[in-house]
């Protein structure tokens, strides 16, 4: 087995959002539970800000800057559609971002219609697109991740494109896991394979989706995993047990 290091846990917070945007007010109040994760011991905080604004809004976005910017020690990850243009008062996702000034910016090939993000780019269509993008948050302070698929030729592309780090779509392999088969090795191995493209290159590596208390032990086994994102399990994971317990819970499997 290889060798486990420490991972990042970053703790997305969008489903919180949601859950407040059902109602009237300001609860559960985002900004909140941000400090609870980073007292529980989280790492980073992530959130997907959107244009309809289904769950994380703009001044959400401001508030957990002020919060999270002034922190050496935790870091402040946006990611979102690079080509989402300004709607009422959505400011535009590049916009945003520099307002934001976040730690890391990683960039998502979603559109508007989507119920989450369910693909990585690929850069054969997008990579020119995006190019001056990465250079303008760059030149920002800003670092740039690139959702991807495990496909070493796209990755070899995201270096091309000039990405500091990539962030592998772990919807397959979390899909995949429950039973156990041949599906689940295949994708770890895809995984492993990719992680490793990724480290020939220069890459830095995260992950990220539908991650679990169940299945991220096996995907710890990847090497130089830096980071995960994780919000949807998570937050049911704190209906349980409750947002502090299950923030260290997450946070052991990432130390172990």
């Amino acid at each position: 087995m290889t060798q486990k290091h420490p991972t990042a846990l970053s703790v997305n917070l969008n489903k919180i959002a949601l859950i407040r945007n059902s109602r009237e007010g300001n609860f559960p109040d985002v900004i909140e539970h941000a400090k609870i994760c980073i007292q529980a011991g989280a790492d980073g905080i992530t959130v997907h800000p959107r244009p309809d604004q289904r769950h994380i809004r703009p001044s959400d976005v401001t508030a957990l800057a002020a919060l999270v910017n002034p922190m050496p020690s935790v870091e402040f990850n946006i990611e979102g559609n690079p080509f989402a243009e300004p709607i009422g008062d959505f400011p535009g996702f590049l916009e945003l971002v520099e307002q934001a000034k976040p730690d890391q910016c990683t960039l998502v090939p979603d559109n508007n219609q989507q119920l989450t993000s369910d693909h990585g780019f690929d850069l054969k269509q997008s990579g020119e697109q995006l190019k001056p993008i990465i250079k303008r948050l760059q030149d920002k302070g800003i670092r740039v991740s690139l959702f991807m698929d495990p496909d070493p030729e796209q990755i070899a592309l995201a270096k091309e494109v000039g990405a500091d780090r990539i962030e592998l779509y772990t919807g397959p392999y979390a899909a995949a896991y429950p039973e156990q088969g041949q599906a689940f090795r295949d994708q770890l191995e895809q995984h492993k394979a990719a992680a490793l493209c990724a480290a020939e290159l220069g890459l830095g590596l995260n992950a990220g989706h539908d991650l679990n208390l169940d299945n991220l032990p096996a995907y710890r086994e990847i090497k130089d995993l830096l980071e995960v994102s994780i919000g949807h399990a998570l937050t049911v994971d704190a209906l349980h047990q409750g947002i502090i317990p299950a923030v260290k819970a997450y946070k052991a499997i990432c130390q172990g």
